[in-house]
């Protein structure tokens, strides 16, 4: 018998596939806790409607992405900080800071944790960081630390 799945069922598969099991089984143990149903038209149609709905919000994320990277790359973030008087920095620059800066200058909102930095940033000058701002597409920016 064919069934939607409604949840992951562990040794059958993972929500929203159709999979084929065993009449009893379906009568028996995944109708009555409702994880899944038979897969009729009205089920299928559900089914592709769902797929359809995924893939057309996974091509606007990436669309989204993509304009991201265009506004960002090769970009240069500039942030101020205060030394001491032996040319290094307070502290260090962090990503939440270049993520807050891309904010506020590119109107871009980047989580932090998608900030890539090679080492730290503890000196003035001009370093390189990649952004990752979808699954494959990245931007690499520079980041000036000036006074």
């Amino acid at each position: 018998m064919k069934v939607v799945l409604l949840q992951d069922v562990k040794g059958s598969g993972k929500k929203g596939e159709l999979v084929n099991v065993s009449d009893g089984y379906a009568r028996n143990f995944l109708f009555p806790r409702n994880l899944a149903k038979e897969a009729n038209a009205q089920a299928m149609n559900e089914l592709k409607n769902a797929e359809d709905s995924k893939q057309f919000k996974r091509d606007q994320q990436i669309a989204q992405a993509n304009a991201a990277k265009a506004k960002l790359e090769e970009k240069t973030i500039v942030i101020h900080a205060k030394s001491g008087s032996n040319g290094k920095l307070f502290g260090s620059i962090t990503p939440k800071e270049i993520a807050n800066e891309i904010n506020q200058r590119y109107h871009i909102v980047v989580d932090k944790r998608k900030i890539s930095i090679v080492g730290e940033i503890k000196q003035y000058g001009t370093f390189d960081a990649e952004v990752k701002l979808f699954n494959g597409i990245t931007a690499k920016i520079f980041v000036e630390v000036c006074e």
